[in-house]
């Protein structure tokens, strides 16, 4: 299962990134679908979770306030949208879907949860 991740770039500090992420049907639809992230010489970190109709949401720290996880199920896409952008921001940033969760899963931060990823796209912020 390949998920696509796009709108990776450079945008300037303080400026706007929405990145998106596309699945196959049934692995989107079926799933809750979460944004991580890895900065040079960093761990992967979590960032942003959506349940399966995009109801609840959850963010890591750094970005609450921030950022704003959504899908879109008719198009099979999922949306980070971050606002405020920092330096620290800069990292690749990967979406993932977890196809086990059920409708009243809620969206988890713990990366094991999610069983396929995207290829990695690169966000780049500049002072």
């Amino acid at each position: 299962v390949q998920l696509q991740a796009f709108g990776g770039g450079s945008v300037q500090g303080g400026g706007s990134l929405r990145l998106s992420c596309a699945a196959p049907g049934r692995v989107f639809s079926h799933g809750n679908i979460a944004w991580f992230r890895q900065a040079p010489g960093k761990e992967r970190e979590f960032v942003a979770a959506v349940n399966r109709n995009g109801g609840r949401t959850l963010y890591a720290d750094s970005v609450k306030g921030r950022a704003t996880i959504s899908r879109d199920n008719s198009k099979r896409t999922a949306f980070l949208q971050m606002n405020s952008a920092k330096s620290e921001d800069t990292a690749v940033y990967y979406c993932a879907v977890d196809t086990r969760a059920i409708l009243s899963s809620p969206p988890r931060s713990d990366p094991a949860y999610y069983h396929y990823w995207g290829q990695g796209i690169q966000v780049t912020v500049s002072s």
